[in-house]
């Protein structure tokens, strides 16, 4: 039977919450048989010292924000990545990393899964055990990203509201591979890069249509104001692609950005490229 660490990120303030679905996920474990180990990881140190164990042990990590569960895939690839000019001959072409070892997400709140559920993954405690002592694995696209996060997950929201809650449009070139969504010259409402679907439709605006982490590609929207026929009226354009990469180069002000759920503003040019395979989860289904 396997040894497993179940690691939890940075409590919340309700202590209760992130402790009940942790014990129940290693009691279940236990249960099974497994060696279980529970560690509370609140800096990258911490965290790096339970990715060390991986080579014995299978991982699960407990998160309650998108932005968590980055955070250690984070540091998963920093581990794994090797120096620029030490690429091993075996790595697959498009790659910068060898395959990730795949990980089990258990949501700490059952009611809003997070990427867990758009992955297709377990709810709740005892699948999430479940999954990790099986064999089911499913191989995921990683989008590499040169901000300070090194990685996205799930996706980048671009664009703002006022204090009333209205879109306020900003410029920048958006270019997915040789295909520009936009020339920089023309306000935009919003921007999408996008690797799964939580943030495929902001405000019921279907910005990307299907979002697939496993194909290959990355898709990106931008959403335009056009006023058209003689009475000016607006209409919103939605202009999409799929690709490789997607750069973006705000002009002026920064951008408001929500990236995997992490609030932040892009002030410069960020780009994001795909590698495909790099990270992997336990399903528990056929995936």
């Amino acid at each position: 039977m396997y040894d497993v660490v179940v690691l939890a990120l940075a409590e919340p303030a309700d202590r209760c919450q992130i402790r009940v679905p942790v014990r129940a996920c290693a009691d279940a474990l236990a249960g099974a048989g497994a060696r279980v180990q529970t560690v509370t990881a609140t800096s990258d140190q911490e965290i790096d010292q339970v990715l060390a164990q991986l080579d014995q042990a299978r991982l699960v990590v407990a998160t309650a924000a998108d932005g968590q569960l980055r955070a250690v895939v984070r540091r998963m690839v920093r581990r794994a990545a090797p120096p620029p000019s030490q690429r091993p001959a075996g790595l697959p072409e498009h790659r910068t990393v060898p395959d990730l070892p795949p990980l089990a997400i258990l949501p700490l709140d059952p009611r809003e899964p997070g990427l867990a559920g758009r992955l297709g993954g377990p709810p709740d405690p005892a699948g999430v055990a479940a999954a990790v002592l099986g064999d089911r694995v499913r191989r995921l696209d990683l989008l590499r990203q040169d901000g300070s996060s090194a990685v996205t997950l799930d996706g980048a929201l671009l664009g703002g509201t006022d204090p009333q809650g209205r879109a306020v449009t900003w410029q920048g070139r958006v270019e997915v591979d040789d295909v520009v969504l936009s020339d920089g010259a023309e306000p935009l409402l919003v921007g999408l890069v996008a690797n799964a679907d939580g943030y495929a439709r902001p405000d019921g605006l279907p910005l990307v249509t299907a979002a697939d982490p496993a194909d290959g590609t990355v898709a990106a929207a931008v959403a335009v104001p056009v006023r058209t026929g003689w009475r000016r009226r607006l209409r919103v354009e939605v202009r999409r692609a799929r690709g490789r990469a997607v750069t973006i180069h705000p002009a002026g002000a920064g951008v408001p950005c929500l990236d995997d759920g992490v609030a932040g503003e892009l002030t410069r040019q960020r780009s994001w490229w795909v590698e495909p395979g790099a990270w992997a989860v336990y399903t528990g289904n056929p995936g």
